[in-house]
C-alpha cells in the first residue's frame, strides 16, 4: 500500500489524479491523507469524486472515503476493462480533469473505449478542452496512442452542462517523446469563445491581442456556442514546427474584455521569450504519459509547484526518476527509468 500526504508542495487535486491514474496502471493499490489540504475547500470537491468513482468503475476498485469533503481515500485496483464509460459530475466541475485521471488506464486496456463525461469544459484552474485537443493529444499521438476528443456542448462556470465524446484506442506501450525545441513558428492565432453575451465583447478582446501581439485580423476569429449559462474564454495558440502551445483567458464580471486580453498576452510574451519548448501547463500534463513510456526529455520556461507535487505522486509509483535542470532561460526536465525493485503490473 503505497501511502501519499496530499498536502504535498502545492497540495492540490493534481496528486490524486495522477495516483488513481497510476494505482490502475500499476496495479498498487494506495492511500491518500489530507486531500486538497492546501486548497480554501479541503478534500473531495464533486469533480474530484466523479474521478475516483470512474476510475472505481472502470477498474472495479475497492475504495473507501469516496464521500464528498473526504480527507482521506484508499483506493485497491484490479483488472482495467475496456467499455463505453459515461459520467456525470453534476456541477460545473472539469470534465478535462476527470479524463485526466482515467486516459493512461484506458491506454491500456484491450480494447477500444469510449467515454462521455459532462461538466464544465472550460474551467479556470483547468486545462480547456481546446488544450487537450490542439496541444496535448498531438504529443501523446508522438508516443503512439490514438484518442480522439469532441466537444458535444460547451459547459462554463457556474451553469455548467457541457460534454465532452472521447475514444481511446488500446496502446501496449508509450514511446518516449524528446520535446526539447519548438521549432520554426507554423502560425498563430486567437479565438474569443462566448455564450449568451454581447459579440462586441469578444470583438474588444480580439482587437486588444491584435494590438499587443501584431496578429492580423485573419488570424482572430469568434466562435459563438449555445451553453445553459453565460461565458467567455479567449484561447490563443502558437503552432510551432514541434508542438502547439496554447494560453487561455476567461471572461469575467467586472474584468474588461482589454484586460482580459492583456494578461493573455503577458503570459504569452512571457513564455515566448524563453526557448523552451512547452509551457508550464503542457509540462503538467506531460509527466505522466512520459514516466510510462519509461523516458524522454523536454524544456519548459516554468517549474511550478505542481509540476514538483505531480513528479513527487509519479515516483511513488514507477521506477523513474525527474532530473530537472535550470538552463539560462529555461529548465530541462528528463525522465530515466531505473531498474529497481519496483515492477509495475502492466508497463
Amino acid at each position: 500500500m503505497i501511502t501519499i500526504d496530499g498536502s504535498y508542495g502545492e497540495g492540490g487535486g493534481q496528486m490524486l489524479r495522477s495516483a488513481l491514474a497510476l494505482s490502475m496502471v500499476t496495479g498498487q493499490a494506495f492511500t491518500m491523507h489530507s486531500i486538497r489540504a492546501k486548497r480554501s475547500k479541503k478534500g473531495l470537491l464533486r469533480q474530484h469524486l466523479t474521478a475516483v468513482k470512474a476510475a472505481q468503475q472502470i477498474c472495479s476498485a475497492e475504495v473507501t472515503g469516496a464521500e464528498l469533503n473526504s480527507l482521506q481515500l484508499t483506493f485497491i485496483p484490479q483488472a482495467i476493462k475496456h467499455g463505453n464509460y459515461k459520467f456525470e459530475i453534476g456541477t460545473a466541475g472539469s470534465t478535462t480533469l476527470v479524463l485526466q485521471a482515467i486516459l493512461p488506464a484506458l491506454l491500456f486496456a484491450d480494447d477500444i473505449s469510449t467515454v462521455t463525461i459532462t461538466g464544465g469544459t472550460h474551467n479556470q484552474s483547468a486545462p480547456p478542452a481546446d488544450f487537450l485537443q490542439l496541444a496535448f493529444l498531438p504529443q501523446l499521438t508522438k508516443m503512439g496512442a490514438n484518442v480522439e476528443l469532441n466537444i458535444r456542448r460547451h459547459g462554463f462556470f457556474p451553469a455548467g452542462g457541457g460534454e465532452i465524446n472521447v475514444t481511446v484506442h488500446p496502446c501496449k506501450q508509450l514511446k518516449p517523446l524528446v520535446l526539447i525545441e519548438r521549432g520554426q513558428e507554423q502560425q498563430r492565432f486567437a479565438t474569443s469563445v462566448i455564450s449568451n453575451l454581447p459579440s462586441h465583447i469578444a470583438e474588444r478582446e480580439l482587437a486588444s491581442l491584435q494590438t499587443k501581439l501584431g496578429l492580423t485580423a485573419e488570424q482572430c476569429r469568434i466562435q459563438a456556442v449555445r451553453a445553459l449559462g453565460n461565458g467567455n474564454v479567449l484561447l490563443l495558440a502558437f503552432a510551432d514546427e514541434h508542438v502547439t502551445n496554447v494560453f487561455t483567458g476567461f471572461g469575467e464580471y467586472g474584468v474588461s474584455a482589454e484586460k482580459v486580453a492583456t494578461l493573455l498576452a503577458k503570459e504569452a510574451k512571457h513564455f515566448l521569450s524563453s526557448s523552451a519548448a512547452v509551457d508550464e501547463y503542457l509540462a503538467d500534463q506531460l509527466l505522466l504519459p512520459m514516466a510510462l513510456a519509461k523516458g524522454g526529455s523536454f524544456t519548459t520556461n516554468i517549474l511550478s509547484d505542481h509540476c514538483v507535487s505531480n513528479i513527487h505522486v509519479i515516483e511513488k509509483f514507477l521506477a523513474v526518476k525527474f532530473n530537472c535542470q535550470s538552463q539560462s532561460n529555461n529548465v530541462l526536465i528528463e525522465c530515466i527509468y531505473q531498474d529497481l525493485a519496483i515492477s509495475p503490473a502492466i508497463i
